[in-house]
């Protein structure tokens, strides 16, 4: 297949010129390396494809975030930490967000390879570090994938409620499935629709809801109370005080919040299947993260200002509550629609996700390197074929032991991304640690963080912080106290099975030499 012509990023061509930050297999010690130019498509079978686009790295980790955490349970945020409350704690959660990111960013652009969180801890922190890191992403997102077809399958019998949702659920893993296989552009493509179907939707919910705010549009539907034509304003902010229940509900919606914007993480994942990461990864990230602010942060306002906070819940989808105090027709279908588009966006972001993680770990020995294995296309189909196993398997504990495995499963899989992000951002001080003990300067970076150490800092605080909130809540105490054992059963499984490799290894050298 036709290889992409090297491009030169906006400091040096990405395999002429030393790139400090990109490591060398040969000399991993060496930060001091020649950057792989990237490629249009695989050119060996266990090689993954470079062909997507700034467009799709954006869409791709916006798609990963916005799901029915923003449509559905952000009713339950306000009415817990109240309309100000909500506001707060979603700005506080976009501070850590954007610092991870910058964070993320800088590593992405300098070591441009997918799998990217296992790959950089392996290279700063250590190999079992790694292995943990890269085992307990993965089945986030399988557990993640079960949840997502489970509802897909629930949200088509709001159309045909005669159907067994199993059927339906059946149908969109096939359809998931098979845009993963086929291609990483046709899977960057699905997931840009999918996403920008969701972004138009939140959009045009900001734009009618500040409308109403401001009386351009008179509220006369249901969820209003009675018709009015006056403007509602921002009353609801200071009706009962900043904080009706109190200032404690914000720590604990904020734990909720840091939840909701997991996903934004998956730009490392993808960076090595971009055609010009230097380029596309800071912009997806700053874009990103801006967007995320104003749907998260802009939707928040407008509910928090157009629904009583005592009214908010999970019952009915805030978004739905809003469309028909003004009276628009089949709002609960178009949302419904909406919702199940999200659901298959998060899906698909997820089986990459996970196909990409058992890749990079296939690629470093630390799976069988059978599922290393790419087609055509660059695509890893093996290991697309064992995430989605990993996922019905899930999507089977949720039925048959809910009380039991898929508890188990969902409390490990919850802390995933703040140890993620914990990872990223102190592999993110190791790695500039490491070229200042060089002597490199920071001018040969493609995309150089700001406020560093300030933003790395920042981030391992808040998600610390997260983690304390987890611990203390008797509510999530039981994610600790199930990840623990499952993090050292991790660290145990990769030393002891790389104590097993070198004694094998000794002997049959000895073998030989005898």
């Amino acid at each position: 297949m036709a290889r992409n012509s090297k491009r030169p990023s906006t400091k040096m061509t990405a395999n002429a010129a030393p790139n400090p930050a990109t490591p060398n297999p040969a000399n991993a010690a060496d930060p001091v390396s020649a950057a792989p130019a990237p490629q249009e498509a695989a050119s060996s079978h266990d090689t993954l494809s470079r062909t997507m686009e700034s467009r799709h790295l954006t869409m791709i980790s916006l798609g990963g975030v916005i799901g029915t955490g923003l449509f559905l349970s952000s009713g339950h945020t306000i009415h817990e930490a109240g309309p100000f409350g909500a506001v707060l704690a979603y700005a506080i959660g976009s501070v850590l967000v954007y610092c991870v990111m910058l964070s993320l960013g800088e590593l992405s652009v300098a070591m441009p390879y997918a799998g990217s969180f296992h790959l950089y801890a392996n290279r700063f922190i250590g190999p079992g570090t790694a292995f943990t890191i890269a085992i307990l992403y993965w089945l986030n997102w399988a557990v993640a994938l079960a949840s997502e077809f489970t509802a897909a399958g629930l949200l088509m019998q709001r159309w045909f409620p005669d159907s067994s949702p199993w059927v339906w659920s059946a149908l969109f893993i096939a359809v998931v499935f098979v845009l993963n296989i086929l291609s990483v552009r046709l899977y960057g493509e699905a997931e840009f629709w999918f996403a920008s179907i969701k972004v138009v939707a939140i959009v045009a919910f900001i734009v009618i809801g500040v409308l109403v705010i401001v009386g351009a549009i008179p509220r006369s539907g249901a969820g209003s109370g009675s018709a009015t034509t006056g403007a509602p304003g921002l009353g609801n902010f200071w009706a009962d005080g900043w904080f009706p229940n109190g200032f404690a509900p914000v720590f604990s919606t904020l734990l909720t919040v840091v939840f909701a914007f997991s996903g934004t993480e998956v730009i490392g994942v993808a960076a090595g299947e971009t055609k010009d990461p230097g380029t596309a990864v800071p912009k997806a990230v700053h874009t990103t993260v801006l967007r995320l602010v104003i749907f998260f942060i802009g939707s928040i306002g407008v509910m928090a200002a157009l629904i009583p906070w005592k009214e908010s819940g999970v019952d009915t989808s805030p978004f739905v509550l809003v469309f028909q105090s003004i009276g628009m027709p089949f709002a609960g279908d178009i949302m419904n629609a909406v919702v199940l588009t999200a659901v298959l966006s998060a899906a698909n972001s997820g089986l990459y996700v996970c196909s990409r993680m058992v890749w990079s770990l296939a690629k470093e020995r630390m799976l069988p390197t059978a599922l290393a294995k790419t087609n055509y296309h660059g695509v890893p189909v093996p290991a697309v074929l064992v995430s989605l196993a990993g996922g019905l398997l899930a999507l089977l504990s949720s039925l048959f032991a809910a009380d039991t495995v898929y508890l188990a499963l969902v409390s490990v899989s919850g802390l995933a991304t703040l140890l993620v992000w914990i990872s990223v951002s102190v592999c993110h001080i190791l790695f500039r640690r490491e070229l200042h003990a060089k002597g490199t300067s920071l001018d040969t970076l493609g995309y150089r963080a700001p406020g560093f150490p300030f933003v790395p800092v920042l981030a391992i605080a808040l998600c610390v912080f997260a983690l304390v909130l987890v611990a203390v809540d008797p509510s999530q105490r039981s994610m600790i106290v199930m990840m623990v054992p499952f993090v050292a059963a991790c660290y145990a499984f990769y030393y002891g099975r790389e104590a097993w490799r070198r004694r094998h290894a000794k002997e049959h050298d000895d073998f030989l030499a005898g």
